[in-house]
Formats: structure tokens, sequence, C-alpha cells
């Protein structure tokens, strides 16, 4: 998270005015003053947890039985007590959640203590106490249901909050902040990524874009002051005694320039090709053609179906996969033969205006990587770069044709979309 000296100065004005008794007041104090997003929550909530704790240590009463916390369990979720609910979450780590051998318990663990303690499975009963007391007459069935769930999920996450902070005190704040956090979508690796996270990360591609715009925008007109014109300079510094005082420019006039993109779409890669594709998608302005092709083992065009689906970025895969031929004979990738098939149908739109981007992470399946489609590209273009969401540790491993490919191409490792966001504002041409 991006914090200032002015996010700095308004926590602790924050602070100084909220005090420090009420623990609830203060999380939100800071929240308002340190965060920049809604987003930053998953990563912020955690981190106050570890660092401002309800208690130390563990409870002062011996552990409870299992279904002793399950009936006390329910009654606080009928009554949705978030006291009582924070309470027997600690109970619950501290009775169920211990493993090892060591006094103490050399750890705990939130996911042992849930499947042992099911809270899920009370459902039905908590909807009955709920009925009988009056308190859910004005909700119908499933919307109740809805509301039960949630106040399940709050005590889920309060679970997971305690292990991790009877975690930490053995194990310090920082190595558990570091390691035990979820971090942020634009920080997870997207051949790692959950739905949930591509999501996330499809909701930031117009704020990246627009950031990436004004970064290229800045270049372009960086690069079109040009170089010093001598004679002209000479003349200029006439009237100040042959003292060339201010320089003159040739003015450059850079035509802008044209972009391809390669995408592999298949299996877990594909959530990185789809957020590039986005991204590229939401800069075409800044280019005087943007052309986008999507291949498996077969290679087709993409950019319409891009154009159409600016306002529904989530459903893209399923489009691109239902209109475009990706496929053949079999199913898994095919670096060779999608290559090959660009540069014998679509090699005459690539030339010397053209950047080329390849996203993939170059396993060919133990098929022929068709190295000679890479030169006959390379020597098109103006330049090509590979992509790869892969960890450089893992290229050249397995079926991986990662180190041919960046013998003839630049290629970069882009496993976030910290990564690409910082990659395309440095590699695109301007």
């Amino acid at each position: 998270m991006r914090i200032g000296t002015g996010e700095t100065v308004d926590a602790a004005l924050a602070a100084e005015a909220l005090g420090f008794t009420d623990r609830d007041l203060l999380r939100e104090g800071l929240a308002a003053t340190l965060l920049h997003g809604p987003g930053q929550r998953a990563v912020f909530d955690p981190v106050f947890d570890l660092y401002f704790p309800r208690v130390v240590g563990g409870p002062d009463t011996a552990p409870a039985g299992r279904e002793e916390l399950r009936d006390r369990l329910a009654e606080a979720l009928a009554d949705n007590d978030q006291a009582l609910l924070a309470q027997l979450a600690a109970e619950a780590v501290d009775g169920m959640g211990g493993y090892g051998s060591s006094p103490g318990s050399d750890g705990w663990s939130a996911y042992q203590t849930l499947d042992r303690l099911r809270p899920q499975t009370l459902l039905a009963r908590v909807r009955s106490d709920v009925r009988a007391a009056g308190g859910g007459t004005g909700f119908a069935d499933r919307l109740l249901d809805d509301e039960i769930r949630r106040r399940i999920e709050t005590f889920r996450r309060m679970v997971g909050a305690e292990a991790r902070r009877r975690v930490a005190e053995r194990r310090g704040r920082d190595e558990i902040a570091r390691r035990a956090v979820r971090p942020t979508a634009d920080r997870v690796d997207f051949l790692f990524a959950g739905r949930d996270q591509l999501t996330e990360l499809r909701r930031t591609v117009q704020p990246l874009a627009r950031k990436l715009a004004t970064r290229l925008a800045a270049r372009r007109r960086r690069a079109a002051r040009g170089t010093i014109d001598l004679r002209r300079t000479v003349r200029s510094s006439l009237s100040t005694g042959g003292v060339p005082l201010r320089p003159v420019l040739r003015r450059r006039r850079p035509a802008r320039p044209e972009l391809v993109l390669l995408c592999d779409v298949s299996g877990s890669v594909s959530g990185f090709s789809d957020f590039t594709m986005l991204l590229v998608q939401a800069l075409h302005d800044q280019f005087s053609k943007v052309r986008v092709f999507a291949f498996v083992n077969r290679l087709d065009e993409v950019t319409g179906l891009l154009d159409h689906g600016r306002a529904d970025p989530d459903g893209l895969s399923a489009r691109i996969r239902a209109e475009a031929t990706l496929t053949g004979w079999h199913g898994s990738s095919d670096y060779g033969v999608a290559l090959g098939e660009f540069t014998e149908r679509y090699g005459a739109s690539v030339g010397p205006r053209t950047t080329v981007f390849v996203l993939g992470d170059a396993r060919t399946n133990m098929s022929d990587p068709n190295l000679p489609a890479v030169r006959d590209l390379a020597r098109r273009a103006r330049r090509v770069y590979w992509l790869n969401p892969e960890s450089h540790a893992q290229w050249g491993t397995g079926d991986s044709a990662a180190p041919a490919y960046a013998e003839l191409v630049e290629m970069h490792e882009c496993r976030t979309a910290r990564q690409l966001g910082a990659l395309i504002a440095r590699l695109l041409p301007v």
C-alpha cells in the first residue's frame, strides 16, 4: 500500500481524536485515513488484528467440549452477539486448533478448528432459534438463511484472525504478516489466482489503464522534442552574442505505433491472457492499430470479440472459446503450430512499426517449438516481447521451450498484475 507523509499525518490525527479505548473505532479511523480503496481492506484488517490484538495469550478458562461450544455458538449466531462470537472463536482455537507436541502447541490452525467445530452445519438450528425468538419474522426464509450464512462467515473470519494472532505471538508478527496474510489481487500469481481474485483484477483494468495512458503520453511528449537543431540554434544565438542560451530542437512527429498480441488462452494461462487483453484494449487509443490473436493449438483473430466485450470483461474467455477456432484434433497448447499459422496467415500484418507481444508459458507439450516462425516474426516486427507468467526458475523444465524462445526474442517474467503494469509501461512503444 502506498502510504506517504499525508496519510501518516492523517492517521496520527485520527488516532489522537478517536483514542485507543475503542479498538473497532480506531480500526475504522486508520482505514479511512490510510487506504485508497475498499479492495485494500482484505489486507488491512488481518494486519490490524496482528498488530492491535484484542487480547494476548489464550482464554483464562479451561477449553470447553465440542458439543458445548456448538450449543453456545448456535445461541450467539441466533442473537448476532459479536462479543460472544469473538470469545467463542478464541475458545475454539485454543481447544481444537492446536497441533504439535510441545507445551502450549507448536501452532494453531483455523482450518483444523473449523473442520472440527463445523459451524456451517448449524444453519437449520440457528434458523429455528431465530424464528422461535421472533427475530426473523420480517425475513423470508431465503433472506434469513443468507443472513445466518453471513454471521457464520463472520465467525469463520474471527477464527482465522485468532489463529493468526496465536501463531504470531510464538513466531513473530512480522513473519506472519508476510506469510499468512492474503496479498492484494495485483500481487497474486496469475497461475494461482482464484476466480474471485481474477474478478477483482478485472475491476482494476480501467484505473490501471488510465495510469499507463498518462505515462505513455508523457513519454511521447518527451520523445517528440527531438535532438538539437545546430543550424537554427546558432542562428538564434546571434541575439545573445553567440551564446546558445536557448537550444532549438528538431520537432519530431512520430506516428503512433501498431500493436499485435498473440495470447495463449489454454488452462491456467488464460487468466493472465484475459487480463492483458483487457488492459491493452483499454489502451487502444494510444496506438494507431491494435490486433489481438488467441490460440491453443490453432490461432484465430479475436480483435472484434474484444471490442464487443468492453462492458463484459468476465465473459471474455467464454466468448472467445465459443466464437473463435482455437483447437484442432487435440486440446493442448501447441506453440509451434500456432506461431506458424500466424506467420503464414497474418505475417503481412506485422511491419517495421509493429510491436508484438506473445503471452504464454512457452510449454509446448513436447511438440516442435517452430523456432523459424519466431525468427521470421522477429525479422518482420519492430520489436517482439514475450511475457511469461511462470517463474524464471521454471523456464526450461519439463516441456518448457522458454530458453530457446528467449534466445530469439526478449522474454520477461510476468507473474502478477503489478509486474505486468510495470512491464507494459516500460516496453510499450511511443
